[in-house]
């Protein structure tokens, strides 16, 4: 299964007042584990930044000049989404900005819910915590993926933190499961280095029961098949537990 961790940084709240796309993040995953593949791109929004959006991913107007439109960038960011589950945490906001930046793109009208398919991890997160905080910082903390170098949002550092989250919420596999390769990719760019779990030279205690709780055992597993009129199932289960049983009965 290949799925795609998606976040943007927008000039501000709402797409309908013209409000743009600013950065792309995106982190693949396939079968629950991070490929290092990532689509991470800055776009020139050809308008200016709200303040409160400024406040929140500290990206200027002025850092945006010379870096390409979104209809520059659209066919290979959907060739990245292509055959893909989307992973967005508050999917409708995003996906609000992306139909609108498609919808500015010359040609056949393109909507994300036709292309991909969509989970929102906000709606997921309020099924799983209901009446708790659900944003992803409080995701972060719940299931304790390190997030101490988010001083400001950003799309590709925000995926990555999601992706972390996700994995954790749906059951585990999360920075446990990346490769050597994607942690030096992560190492590298500055995002917190993957934990790797070591079982070599791992020993487990193996722990045998003794003869009083063996007997203890076999005393129980009779009164249950009294009880139930010869309808135990562990002998059929241990046939040699059953002989030792009839073996100690007949002592």
């Amino acid at each position: 299964m290949r799925q795609i961790v998606l976040d943007t940084e927008t000039t501000g709240l709402e797409p309908e007042l013209g409000h743009r796309v600013i950065e792309i993040g995106c982190v693949e995953l396939v079968n629950r584990r991070a490929t290092g593949r990532t689509f991470h791109r800055y776009l020139n929004p050809e308008r200016d930044i709200d303040d409160a959006a400024l406040a929140v991913h500290g990206i200027s107007r002025t850092d945006l000049d010379g870096q390409p439109r979104f209809a520059q960038v659209c066919e290979e960011l959907l060739a990245f989404l292509a055959d893909a589950e989307l992973v967005v945490h508050n999917a409708a906001f995003d996906v609000a900005f992306l139909d609108a930046e498609l919808a500015r793109v010359p040609g056949e009208e393109r909507r994300i819910a036709a292309l991909c398919q969509v989970l929102d991890t906000l709606a997921l997160a309020r099924e799983m915590h209901p009446g708790q905080r659900n944003s992803l910082d409080a995701l972060c903390r719940r299931y304790e993926v390190d997030n101490s170098h988010r001083d400001l949002h950003g799309a590709l550092l925000d995926a990555r933190l999601l992706a972390d989250v996700y994995l954790a919420m749906t059951g585990g596999q999360s920075a446990l499961a990346l490769s050597e390769a994607e942690g030096a990719l992560r190492a590298a760019d500055g995002a917190r280095p993957a934990r790797v779990l070591v079982r070599t030279g791992l020993a487990l205690p193996v722990l045998s029961a003794s003869d009083d709780e063996t007997r203890a055992h076999e005393s129980m597993l009779a009164l249950i098949a009294r009880s139930s009129g010869g309808r135990c199932l562990w002998p059929l289960l241990d046939p040699g537990a059953a002989d030792l049983s009839a073996q100690r009965s007949s002592a």
